[in-house]
């Protein structure tokens, strides 16, 4: 079931476009899209999603998002999982050919985008209840020769060629300092008729007459107008609308950490480096990401800026950004767990309080030294913070008892003295110690 804070602003169709201007999320339409937008209710309107993965993530995020603001706005919002052309590859966007799944592995991608779509749109039934669907439906019994006869010849290589998403893939340089292409296989040229035959069959079987996505789609979106256009009645009419990719404010790809992408399936980002990510947004972003990601009014975002501008190292806007979404995506519970392991390392935080997976994540950048178990029961403190642990918290004894008579070194939170003998701090979860040298410097000690 939806959030319910989905339905708790209602813009009439008039005013879609125009939210989706204000915040940012408006590349580009159509002419003629606001007037249908106004005229028909509810439109059907669908943006495609690449299973190449089980779990969506937050690049993904951004276009869902387009989705919601439809329903929002009274239309129906349709998810195209695509099953069939997931088997392909889009090269919008891409300057090598990907590899191409199994049908078993697509499956299990659809069903886990399918739950994570569940989270953010309305299934109730009803007039704009949010619709699934599977290309690989109508793909699987379409024979190549009446591909071709019913969609293929409609479309000249001329008109196929001049999308941008070819052009940059045939023997063009992309940017400075980039590789050449290496050139196009018909596979992947293919694609567009393949997206473009997905706008004719939805707008034959569910009236869809809008399709959205991200600004990269635009060649393939109109693909799909045109053939509905030659294909269709004399009234037949589609229309494509767009948002901008997110990048960051120094024009680098937004949702990628040193790790990969930030999913939004919690065994791939945890909620915890979920929620960090977008807490450690940068200044120069975080207008842009409450817009795009939130639900929370422009007077709502307008009031939280004007706070953060008065100070700016509280970071009130990326909390707000980082609470919002991480409770959208994951649960209210994950917010909290994830607020309380994020406040672990500014002493506000109880250790004993963080499950496994947490405390790795907390501890992730830490030195991480694993020490016999067989040795604890002989080891004095003083012991296991240097040699035991090969001097990588302290060379010598004689460095350990000198901090140590400075109160500034503890285990698992409790501070240590040079002449406590006995190493009696309880473990973590029976294998863990947290150790603290001055301030700032953590290490995490695991038992083997």
């Amino acid at each position: 079931m939806a959030d319910a804070r989905l339905h708790s602003f209602s813009p009439s169709p008039l005013d879609l476009l125009e939210e989706l201007r204000w915040r940012g999320m408006l590349h580009d339409a159509m002419p003629g899209t606001a007037d249908h937008l106004a005229a028909q209710q509810p439109v059907s309107g669908y943006i495609g999603f690449d299973p190449t993965g089980v779990s969506l993530h937050i690049g993904s995020l951004a276009t869902i998002m387009l989705l919601v603001h439809l329903q929002r706005a009274g239309h129906r919002p349709v998810a195209l999982v695509g099953g069939a052309t997931g088997m392909i590859g889009d090269p919008s966007g891409k300057s090598a050919e990907r590899n191409l799944l199994d049908e078993d592995t697509l499956r299990r991608n659809q069903e886990g985008i399918k739950a994570q779509l569940e989270k953010f749109l309305d299934f109730t039934p009803g007039p704009n209840a949010a619709v699934v669907v599977n290309n690989y439906d109508w793909f699987k019994n379409f024979g190549f020769l009446d591909f071709l006869r019913e969609v293929g010849k409609h479309l000249t290589v001329n008109y196929m060629m001049a999308k941008d998403s070819v052009k940059r893939r045939l023997g063009s340089v992309e940017a400075e300092g980039e590789q050449r292409a290496d050139g196009l296989s018909f596979t992947e040229f293919s694609y567009q008729l393949l997206q473009g035959y997905d706008f004719l069959h939805l707008f034959r079987t569910l009236n869809c007459t809008l399709q959205m996505g991200g600004s990269d789609q635009w060649g393939n979106i109109t693909t799909g107008t045109e053939l509905i256009r030659r294909l269709g009645d004399s009234d037949a009419k589609a229309y494509a609308l767009t948002t901008p990719l997110i990048t960051k404010a120094d024009g680098s790809k937004f949702g990628k950490t040193e790790g990969g992408n930030v999913w939004l399936d919690p065994t791939m980002t945890s909620p915890y480096q979920f929620y960090q990510f977008f807490l450690n947004s940068a200044d120069a972003d975080v207008p842009r990401l409450i817009r795009v990601f939130t639900l929370l009014s422009q007077p709502e975002i307008e009031a939280l800026e004007a706070e953060h501008s008065q100070a700016p190292h509280l970071r009130i806007l990326q909390k707000a950004v980082a609470k919002d979404v991480t409770i959208r995506v994951h649960s209210e519970a994950a917010y909290e767990a994830a607020l309380a392991a994020s406040q672990v390392l500014f002493g506000g935080g109880e250790l004993s309080s963080l499950d496994e997976a947490t405390l790795l994540d907390v501890f992730a950048g830490v030195p991480y030294i694993e020490v016999s178990h067989a040795l604890l029961a002989e080891l004095s403190v003083v012991a296991l913070l240097s040699e035991a642990t090969n001097g990588v918290i302290f060379p010598s004894r004689g460095e350990a008892r000198k901090m140590m008579q400075a109160g500034g070194v503890s285990l698992n939170r409790q501070k240590v003295a040079p002449e406590q003998m006995a190493l009696d701090t309880p473990l973590l979860l029976d294998k863990y110690f947290v150790a603290q040298k001055g301030k700032k410097n953590y290490f995490l000690l695991k038992l083997v």
